[in-house]
């Protein structure tokens, strides 16, 4: 099989991904900046090679991509390339040199939607440097891949859930205490009419994609892929969904999202905004068609999953004496 260099290996994503790499029969070296432990244990770490590597410091002195390739990659994974300058600095140094090379993006590649759900294809209307920055760096692989041969493949994940952090709410922001409302049977305020959109995605089901694109080589070079889960959820939809969960009947009111604001803490209510502003729902179709992509989780129930964590880990409480059959 391949070895296979994975950057950034230890987070969100790597926490599935590499395991799943090394049960697959492959080499794996995990680049990273320190030695933070995966957020689930899994004993394949211990046939993994860490390297400690400080990124910004190689790129800065230029010889981050020399440092990859001397580790003698076929197969390069980078999770964490935010700039066209990081980006291109890896490509300058690994073409011609690897098997294949597959990069992390982001649905906020597509800022805006003019049609939903949205395809791989859709014309990119990306604003905020995050998403404006992925794009670019989108553009700038798959313009090497075709023209270049340049082995390269885009996996955009959704907004990445899991046990071990805080998921995305139904109020469209990081905290918890929304989840704690909607056990308890309290009143959530959501913006506008509830009615913009988020998409979820498990980690492992990003996993599953990047997995697909190196199992499928022919169908993934040059492409991009969606990985989120089936469907998109409406904020409405999913605080009433996660209201029934703990038990309880959604009280939900609704506010302009400039009164909204003014009752949340500036951090939440600019989360709020950047995801709202976005309202992404995007279509899978392609990377099941291409790459035989079948997610195993739901928007709720990767959610769920996360959210129980968080319960056991005392960030949402709930009324002791209410339960609920689906519940942890």
């Amino acid at each position: 099989m391949a070895r296979v260099v994975i950057i950034g290996g230890s987070g969100h994503v790597g926490t599935y991904l590499v395991p799943r790499l090394v049960a697959a029969g492959h080499s794996v070296v995990n680049v990273a900046r320190g030695t933070r432990a995966p957020y689930t244990p899994h004993a394949a770490w211990q046939a993994v090679e860490s390297i400690l590597l400080d990124r910004d410091a190689e790129e800065s002195a230029g010889t981050f991509g020399t440092r990859i390739l001397e580790l003698k990659p076929d197969i390069v994974i980078d999770m964490i390339c935010f700039t066209p300058a990081s980006a291109m600095h890896l490509l300058t140094a690994l073409r011609g040199k690897i098997q294949h090379f597959l990069h992390c993006g982001t649905i906020w590649v597509h800022g805006h939607a003019a049609t939903v759900p949205t395809t791989e294809e859709a014309a990119r209307h990306p604003f905020g440097a995050y998403g404006t920055q992925k794009a670019a760096i989108e553009a700038m692989l798959l313009d090497a891949a075709r023209r270049d041969g340049f082995p390269a493949t885009i996996v955009h994940p959704g907004h990445i859930v899991g046990p071990g952090w805080r998921p995305l709410n139904p109020a469209g922001h990081f905290d918890p205490a929304a989840f704690t409302t909607l056990a308890r049977g309290e009143r959530l305020t959501l913006p506008n009419f509830g009615l913009e959109t988020v998409h979820h995605v498990h980690a492992d089901d990003v996993a599953q994609v990047f997995m697909q694109a190196i199992a499928r080589w022919s169908a993934s070079v040059g492409e991009a892929f969606h990985a989120v889960s089936p469907q998109a959820l409406t904020l409405r939809g999913y605080a009433e969904a996660m209201a029934a969960w703990f038990g309880r009947e959604a009280d939900l009111a609704f506010l302009p999202f400039e009164s909204w604001k003014q009752k949340e803490t500036e951090e939440n209510a600019t989360a709020t905004w950047e995801h709202i502003a976005r309202s992404p729902s995007c279509s899978i179709a392609k990377a099941e068609r291409l790459l035989g992509y079948r997610p195993r989780y739901s928007s709720l129930a990767a959610v769920e999953e996360a959210v129980t964590w968080l319960i056991g880990d005392g960030q949402v409480t709930r009324d002791p004496v209410s339960s609920a059959a689906g519940m942890p």
